[in-house]
């Protein structure tokens, strides 16, 4: 949802948008599955004989929780993909600074028994840019007035926020018509990415959290993407769809309301909330 307007009075403020989708994120995955597999001698060494696996990265996906996976589809002990991280020369762009947060492509891996953190991270980076860097990319941010490493995060936030594909668009509408008026994002999504969690609320003590992920406090973009999105949101932060949104909320999964008015956006805050509560009175 969206935050009020500057002028307008202090208190619990309604936010960019609450997706009301974590239940749904088992499902993605299921469907991510077939994004990718990559070419299994590749990341396994294995010549046949040896035992193989998988592992899952959904679209959206963080950093810190993809260290997580591998490291327990490797055996791993806690936090040694995150240290192989740091050390194994991955092919990010200068303005990622060493952090692969964005670039690890959301595919089904291959793992095996020969299967390292920094080679299974590199492939991950490598495809990334494959998708990300090519040709058409590129040229969609500079239209975009973006970098490749900007349209990523943008990529990101629309990963995060949208309610549905079909919705990628429109949302990365709304992210390009507030920059394009100097707005804060004011998305909830960069608040959850800083306070490392999952939540559809945020009460106006977060929205006032001293953090460069806070995009009600801060204009512009986070310094970093916020997830790892894939190619349906890149394509949207590329080609966002016409309009002329400023605000949107998932009113209840598959109905997410998008409008230039605030006061609209009101109305569809306050349904949201009723709808909310009366599912969480049904529990």
């Amino acid at each position: 949802m969206m935050n009020e307007p500057p002028e307008a009075s202090p208190g619990r403020r309604p936010r960019l948008t609450r997706r009301g989708r974590l239940v749904l994120l088992l499902t993605v995955v299921l469907v991510v599955a077939a994004a990718v597999l990559v070419p299994i001698l590749l990341l396994t060494g294995d010549d046949g004989g040896g035992k193989r696996t998988t592992l899952v990265i959904p679209e959206g996906r963080r950093a810190a929780d993809v260290y997580v996976s591998v490291d327990q589809a490797l055996g791993l002990s806690p936090g040694a993909t995150r240290k192989a991280a740091s050390t194994a020369r991955l092919r990010l762009p200068e303005a990622a600074k060493g952090n692969p947060e964005g670039f690890l492509f959301p595919a089904t891996y291959p793992v095996g028994s020969a299967t390292t953190p920094a080679n299974l991270l590199s492939y991950m980076v490598n495809t990334a840019n494959q998708r990300f860097g090519a040709g058409r990319i590129s040229a969609g941010a500079q239209r975009a007035g973006m970098s490749t490493y900007q349209a990523v995060t943008v990529a990101s936030i629309v990963q995060a926020e949208a309610d549905s594909v079909a919705d990628m668009g429109k949302v990365a509408r709304v992210v390009h018509n507030r920059l394009s008026l100097g707005m804060p994002l004011q998305m909830d999504s960069t608040l959850n990415y800083a306070l490392n969690r999952s939540t559809v609320d945020t009460s106006h003590a977060d929205t006032k959290i001293d953090s460069p992920y806070n995009t009600y406090e801060r204009k512009g973009l986070p310094p970093t993407p916020i997830g790892n999105p894939g190619e349906e949101a890149m394509n949207a932060a590329l080609n966002p769809a016409s309009g002329d949104w400023l605000y949107f909320v998932t009113v209840k999964p598959g109905d997410t309301r998008f409008t230039n008015k605030y006061a609209e956006q009101l109305r569809n805050v306050e349904e949201f909330n009723r709808n909310r509560k009366a599912a969480n009175g049904s529990n």
